[in-house]
């Protein structure tokens, strides 16, 4: 009971993740790119953190915490969102929400191989990443058809995966020992700056009349502000308090979030099968964090 609050800004998260898909879509529809997308919400929220935060130090205790600081900005950020549009390009969006579902998994292995975790993972923990996995699978594949295999698409979308893997299980290692806004508010400023080089080829696309519409700086607020301002920073919390294995399984739910927002805001449908398969994954994350 101790931790209930942190579950719950979990649940939060990957709910305000999982509709961060449709924000996303309803501005590719009126014209921004994705890659200006990624680049105002980063903005934005680092413009509102220093509301917040402007009597944090500017630089971490030594240059390792700080080059640690800017391989989180690239790999929470400049990497990780910009590959995953390039993902979406190349081959199936299920396949794409599949496959970076995987984070959890990720975590397990890099945290023992590369950061000599200590959690310990109990049976119940493989029973519902099993069941997790199963019932992401029966959401975005809805059971009508077997996958299209795009080997460099799905192989991206792994990476994206692996990526955010490094850049949660860092955030845990640096958690202790800086404040939550200061870690947000630097993985915001690397990610905006390690975006820079991609600027120097394609310059950003500064079209007023595409920003005012009140559809695209609304969801651009939503996205800067909710989805990254805010989620980030809560992130950094979960993570702290719940570890970054149990943390990253709530990942498994963004799926089933993304397909009531699409159904009530895009209109898709929601089928038996999609139904099933959030069950499951809510009975899987259930067991993932049972002890």
């Amino acid at each position: 009971m101790n931790h209930l609050r942190y579950h719950l800004f979990a649940l939060f998260i990957v709910s305000a993740w999982g509709t961060t898909f449709v924000a996303s879509q309803l501005l590719l529809d009126n014209g921004v790119s994705p890659r200006d997308i990624f680049f105002f919400r980063f903005l934005l929220a680092y413009i509102f953190i220093w509301l917040f935060s402007f009597k944090e130090k500017l630089f971490a205790d030594n240059w390792k915490d700080e080059l640690t600081l800017v391989v989180m900005g690239i790999t929470g950020g400049s990497l990780y969102f910009p590959l995953s549009n390039v993902a979406l390009d190349m081959t199936q969006s299920s396949n794409v929400a599949l496959l970076t579902c995987a984070s959890p998994i990720f975590i397990v292995l890099v945290s023992y191989v590369f950061f000599k975790n200590k959690e310990k993972l109990g049976r119940f923990f493989w029973y519902g990443t099993f069941l997790a996995l199963v019932g992401v699978a029966f959401i975005v594949f809805d059971g009508t058809a077997s996958p299209q295999i795009n080997p460099l698409g799905d192989g991206i979308s792994l990476f994206i995966a692996l990526s955010w893997a490094f850049y949660t299980l860092f955030l845990k290692r640096l958690s202790n020992r800086y404040t939550i806004l200061f870690l947000t508010r630097k993985v915001f400023f690397y990610g905006i700056l390690t975006l820079i080089p991609l600027f120097l080829i394609t310059p950003l696309d500064l079209n007023f009349d595409v920003l005012l519409k009140p559809i695209v700086w609304g969801n651009l607020l939503y996205l800067g502000l909710i989805a990254s301002l805010l989620c980030f920073f809560l992130w950094s919390l979960v993570v702290k308090k719940l570890g970054a294995v149990r943390a990253t399984n709530y990942v498994y739910l963004s799926p089933a979030v993304t397909m009531v927002a699409g159904a009530i805001i895009l209109n898709e449908t929601i089928t038996w099968v999609k139904i099933g398969g959030a069950v499951l994954l809510l009975i899987g994350v259930a067991l993932i964090d049972r002890k």
